[in-house]
């Protein structure tokens, strides 16, 4: 599906800066690693030998026609959580309305089963960056975050991304927060240094001096 862009002036502006920040060398990278994941789920080493679905070209609107339909995602994610997102088939659809319909909702099965796989609301796109190309730059952010959260959770087949670091929380117990509050930080200030005491008139200057006793 070719997408036009939308509306005149500043709009047409933030959609071509959007556009921008697609990586093609980012696409090939996912593409590799989604395909390798469903090949290393069906413990084949050959793609002619694999049930797999390929881009039938290179570029945005080839990477968006791959996936627009949801079925490749949900696929990935089943992979990833089994049994977390349930696609519907939409080839054998003819009415275009209802075709539409199925593919937005597989989508957005799959935005939730990632969510709950561990990536954050923040980084996911939404159906419509997806759907109708809006921002396919945050689908492949997303699916970065996606490989991330797989690498977190030790995901045994082919990763992609940077794992996410575990967090270190810190635990103090009751004894040691009241000693904490014994002590005087700097932003309270100090009584040893410059003060405003004598200063009567406005404006003069602090006499930068500390009292040494004899």
């Amino acid at each position: 599906m070719s997408y036009r862009v939308r509306g005149m002036g500043m709009d047409r502006e933030l959609q071509q800066k959007t556009d921008q920040k697609y990586s093609i060398d980012d696409e090939n990278e996912i593409v590799e690693w989604i395909v390798s994941v469903l090949m290393w789920d069906q413990g084949k080493e050959n793609i002619e030998d694999c049930d797999v679905e390929l881009p039938k070209t290179e570029g945005k609107e080839g990477f968006q026609d791959w996936l627009k339909t949801g079925k490749v995602l949900c696929q990935l994610m089943n992979v990833l959580s089994p049994g977390s997102c349930k696609a519907q088939e939409t080839a054998h659809i003819k009415l275009e309305a209802m075709k539409c319909s199925k593919e937005r909702n597989n989508i957005c099965l799959f935005l939730k089963a990632a969510e709950s796989y561990g990536v954050g609301k923040v980084d996911s796109f939404q159906t419509i960056d997806l759907y109708e190309s809006r921002d396919l730059a945050q689908v492949q952010v997303t699916m970065y975050k996606l490989g991330s959260a797989a690498q977190k959770k030790n995901f045994p087949g082919p990763v992609i991304g940077v794992k996410v670091a575990e967090k270190n929380v810190r635990r103090f117990d009751d004894k040691l927060k009241k000693e904490g509050q014994n002590i005087i930080g700097l932003q309270m200030g100090t009584n040893q240094v410059a003060s405003q005491r004598g200063m009567t008139p406005y404006g003069l200057g602090r006499q930068m001096v500390t009292k040494i006793e004899k």
